[in-house]
């Protein structure tokens, strides 16, 4: 059986803004390092990478990733690279990843998701930084086991319809 397919309105600028800075604020909570919260930011700036390439790009990943690093008072650019590196990664599957279903989505993103965590674990390492240990990395898991939660949430303004009509097939 296959699962019906919706045709989405466009996006609106806004919102999209809106859910980076949403990210943006759940990533600024006082948590820590603590082992399991995943970075909100890369799991939206992935989502978007994948469903609007042409509106949120690597330029904006980069931007995204200073911020993120101006933040966590890392190393200059690491989260820059990490994003940089997530958003190419998303723009170049982004046609093949929009055929699954949500699930199978999630495998096919959890590995771009585990790549973001690991480029600020192993320039940390390469800086001299005390090993943080292997919980550091399911961060990425995480994440993706949010995949789905994060696209049906962001997904829900472009599938109602801009006018109702209940004669209307689509």
């Amino acid at each position: 059986m296959s699962r019906p397919q919706y045709i989405l309105l466009p996006v609106n600028p806004s919102f999209i803004a809106f859910s980076i800075a949403a990210a943006f604020v759940l990533n600024f909570l006082p948590w820590g390092r603590t082992v399991g919260i995943p970075d909100f930011v890369a799991l939206v700036l992935l989502f978007w990478n994948i469903h609007q390439p042409r509106k949120v790009g690597m330029g904006i990943a980069f931007v995204l990733g200073i911020l993120m690093d101006v933040h966590d008072a890392s190393l200059f650019g690491e989260h820059a690279l990490a994003y940089t590196l997530l958003s190419y990664g998303a723009i170049s599957l982004h046609r093949r990843v929009l055929w699954f279903s949500l699930p199978v989505q999630a495998l096919h993103v959890m590995p771009l998701l585990v790549l973001a965590q690991l480029v600020p674990f192993v320039i940390r390492l390469l800086a001299g930084a005390a090993f943080p240990g292997w919980g550091y990395l399911v961060d990425g898991f995480v994440e993706a086991i949010l995949w789905p939660v994060a696209s049906l949430l962001l997904l829900a303004p472009q599938k109602r319809a801009a006018d109702p009509d209940d004669t209307r097939p689509i």
